[in-house]
């Protein structure tokens, strides 16, 4: 019954989307760990990972507490709004509207975009768009199949505080430290079976992409992005990766995927990539229960 369950809550985010911040259980989750964070901040590891802990012990709760695993499953995905995201963004920059689509990018990047051309604005949203899937989509469904509800809201907390201290600034560097490991860990199967999906969807060059994957990926400085941008990449015969900018520091990142560099043009295509990998891993979840169902 749980992989059904998980299926459920995968078909309802698909359906309605992601509710108003003010009825968002992690809306909510989030406003409660700024207070945690303004109770135990210090510029230490110690302080950081009681926070760490706490913010799991929470999402565990909730998910004991709500006890449905399609519940918990529906509010920790957000597939159905990276898409559509990502689909305004691309519409944007395909018009040729670049200083529209550069203050659209913010809600779904965290580099500077201000001086990003066309291609640059397709690299960071086809790059998102791959990263996120693991985070958003196929890394709660896995903890959803290994933890039920707990495990699916326990990720989705980790994943949040991730989100709210585990970038490498000055007051973060210390205190955000356990809770960017957690995510790491935390993402680090799921990435890998995101880069699976994604090899299914092309048989005759399943090989060339995990090939890619084992090739590109252990440059990047994420274990898990890294990942999923060059399986994305690979699939689809483009470059993605390459330095970037966060505020006043620049990145050098490496390159990932051997072919030519995005444009607005392909993103559609990166949006049906990582829409069939949700949906791959639907189909598989069914199988499962099915499978179940008619054992003896």
């Amino acid at each position: 019954m749980r992989c059904l369950g998980i299926a459920a809550g995968l078909v309802a985010d698909r359906l309605f989307g992601e509710p108003p911040n003010k009825f968002h259980p992690v809306a909510w989750f989030g406003s409660g760990m700024k207070r945690v964070e303004a109770s135990l901040w210090a510029d230490l590891r110690k302080p950081g990972t009681v926070y760490a802990a706490v913010g799991v012990g929470a999402g565990a709760a909730a998910g004991l507490v709500v006890r449905s695993t399609a519940v918990a499953v529906a509010v920790s995905v957000a597939g159905s709004e990276l898409r559509s995201v990502a689909r305004a963004i691309a519409e944007t920059a395909a018009s040729g509207d670049l200083v529209a689509a550069r203050l659209e990018l913010p809600s779904l990047v965290g580099r500077d975009p201000s001086e990003l051309d066309s291609s640059g604005i397709a690299a960071a949203v086809a790059e998102s768009l791959a990263e996120n899937a693991v985070d958003a989509v196929i890394a709660p469904v896995f903890w959803a199949v290994v933890g039920g509800a707990p495990g699916a809201a326990a990720y989705r907390a980790v994943n949040t505080m991730d989100a709210m201290v585990g970038h490498r600034s000055s007051r973060y560097k210390n205190f955000g430290w356990a809770a960017a490991r957690l995510d790491d860990v935390a993402n680090y199967v799921p990435a890998r079976i995101f880069a699976l999906l994604v090899a299914a969807q092309s048989p005759t060059r399943a090989k060339d992409i995990l090939a890619s994957v084992r090739r590109y990926a252990p440059a990047h400085p994420s274990p898990n992005a890294g990942v999923a941008e060059t399986a994305v990449a690979t699939s689809l015969g483009l470059e993605l990766g390459g330095p970037l900018r966060y505020g006043t520091t620049v990145s050098n990142r490496p390159t990932l995927g051997s072919g030519r560099r995005p444009t607005p043009a392909d993103i559609p295509s990166v949006i049906k990539t990582v829409n069939q990998a949700e949906l791959t891993a639907l189909g598989l979840l069914l199988l499962v229960w099915v499978a179940c169902r008619a054992a003896p």
